[in-house]
This record gives C-alpha cells, sequence and structure tokens, in this order.
C-alpha cells in the first residue's frame, strides 16, 4: 500500500515565507526607500509593491517544490492545476529585475503560480493530514546545519526588520564604499538575497524529510531539493562574505554573484553541489525507507 505524504513540513514552510512577506511589507511601508535596495515606492505601496516580487523570486521558486510534495499525496487529477502553477512559477527569470525591484505587471504569473500551489497544499493537508514525516537519518544533521545558518543570518534578520543588529560581532550600520559609489551601510535596510538563499536552505532541510514513495516523482523532487540546497547555500555564502569578510577589509577577494544561471565557474560549483546533495537525499530516503520496511 502507498502512504501518501503528510503535509506538516510544507505548512511549516507556508508558515516562514507568509512571516517573512510580512515582515517585507511592514518594513518596506516605514522605511525611506533611499535606505532600501533598488525599490522607488514608499509607505504602504511601497510594502506591498516589494512583497510582490518577494513572491516572484524566490517564494516561486519554494512554490513548485511544494506543488511536487501536494500532487504526491492527491489524485493524478491534480496534476491539471500542479502543471500550470509549475509553469507560472517557472517565469521568475522572465519576471524579475533586481536592478528594479517595485513590482510590474509580469509578476503576476508566479504570483498567480504561488496562489495554486497554496491551494494544492491546503487540498493535501485536507486529503492526508499534516503530520509531519518519520525521523531522518539525517535530521541531526540538518539540526546542525540550520542552527549554523540561523545565527550567521542573524545581521539579515534585522535588516529585514528595519534596523541594523548591535554590537560589533557582526558588520551592519557601519560605512562601506561600494564599487565607484558613495558610503553606504555594510548591511542595508531590508531584504537581502543572503536572506533568501538561508531561507531556500532551510527549506530544503524541512522539506527533504518527507517521504516520496513514486519513483519518477521522487527523483523529481529530490532533485529539485538538492538544486535548491545548492543554489541557496552559494548565494548565502556569497553574500555573507562580501558583506562580513569583503567589507570589513579582511580581504579583497569576493565570491561572484551566483543569483542568475549561466555559463560561470560559480554556476559549474553549483551544478556539481546539486548533483551531490541530490545523490545523498535519495540515499538517505532509500535508507529510511528500507529501515521502515
Amino acid at each position: 500500500m502507498t502512504r501518501m505524504p503528510g503535509q506538516g513540513e510544507a505548512s511549516v514552510i507556508w508558515k516562514i515565507w507568509g512571516a517573512m512577506t510580512l515582515a517585507v511589507i511592514v518594513t518596506y511601508s516605514r522605511i525611506d526607500p533611499a535606505e532600501l535596495y533598488n525599490v522607488s515606492h514608499d509607505g504602504l505601496v511601497g510594502g506591498l509593491s516589494r512583497s510582490v516580487t518577494l513572491l516572484s523570486f524566490p517564494i516561486a521558486l519554494v512554490a513548485i517544490a511544494l506543488v511536487l510534495l501536494a500532487v504526491a499525496a492527491l489524485p493524478r487529477a491534480a496534476w491539471w492545476v500542479a502543471a500550470p502553477a509549475i509553469a507560472l512559477c517557472a517565469t521568475v527569470p522572465w519576471t524579475v529585475d533586481q536592478g528594479d525591484l517595485d513590482a510590474r505587471w509580469v509578476n503576476a504569473f508566479p504570483a498567480l503560480g504561488v496562489l495554486l500551489a497554496g491551494g494544492l497544499t491546503a487540498a493535501a493537508a485536507r486529503r492526508v493530514g499534516a503530520s509531519f514525516a518519520p525521523r531522518r537519518p539525517g535530521d541531526q544533521a540538518r539540526v546542525i546545519a540550520a542552527v549554523v545558518v540561523v545565527l550567521l543570518s542573524l545581521p539579515w534578520v534585522a535588516a529585514e526588520l528595519g534596523f541594523h543588529f548591535p554590537g560589533d560581532v557582526f558588520m551592519g550600520e557601519e560605512l562601506s564604499r561600494e564599487s565607484g559609489g558613495s558610503a553606504i551601510a555594510a548591511v542595508h535596510l531590508g531584504h537581502h538575497h543572503g536572506t533568501d538563499g538561508a531561507l531556500l536552505v532551510l527549506t530544503a532541510l524541512l522539506l527533504s524529510r518527507v517521504r516520496v514513495e513514486h519513483g519518477r516523482l521522487r527523483i523529481g523532487v529530490f532533485g529539485y531539493l538538492g538544486a535548491m540546497l545548492a543554489y541557496g547555500g552559494v548565494n548565502f555564502v556569497q553574500d555573507l562574505w562580501l558583506e562580513q569578510v569583503v567589507k570589513r577589509g579582511w580581504t579583497d577577494a569576493s565570491i561572484p554573484s551566483a543569483l542568475l544561471p549561466g555559463p560561470r565557474p560559480i554556476w559549474l560549483a553549483i551544478v556539481l553541489l546539486a548533483t551531490f546533495a541530490t545523490l545523498a537525499l535519495l540515499r538517505e530516503t532509500a535508507s529510511a525507507s528500507y529501515s521502515e520496511g
């Protein structure tokens, strides 16, 4: 008998990203756009605008994984909604401009995909419940990795809430001169792609606990989560290195941006890490299935 995965982990992920979206709305509504990054609107319009682009990137990327986990617990007919949801979420490269993070009409496409993904998770939770997967062999490593990521993300957590992290352990409000520009805070207020990277890592760590029994779908789910883990991890390290090492003056060597895919060495590293992560996750779930069986 095929066991369908509970939606406990998926429900937690929706809550985490929902809290992030709320923080963005509040922070971008009350802080002058000049202190933020590549936005121009202020007040509530500014907050809602930035939350829409957050839905486009990176929440739409997370929604694809949530769709795959939902259809694993739903009848085959659910693909009539799941396939359009994935297609809409996959428009991210054409709907988000990192140089202009004000919302545009094209952001409606991935935002609609996220909405459909939320509906699929809700439908799956009604069908199979919001239980969590049993203990996995890698759970201890997951907890350790999550604690490290959260601790190193504290300056970004503060920035998301609209203030600089206190104390001298982390760089924050200290002025740093960008290449060819004026001196700005080392960690600007508002949202950071390092935060995205950290949350993508946490998302992949949590969702990879879920058991998916269908062979091809299992490969798709863990392949996608492996890619998410690699992409999120590289962007997390890249932004952390820039703001906490380079801007501190310890070195001039920076890690290239990895936000957009391309034929560059940094993306070769992501592909290799994604392959390793996928194989590790598939091996873990095979080991867990054997022990449970």
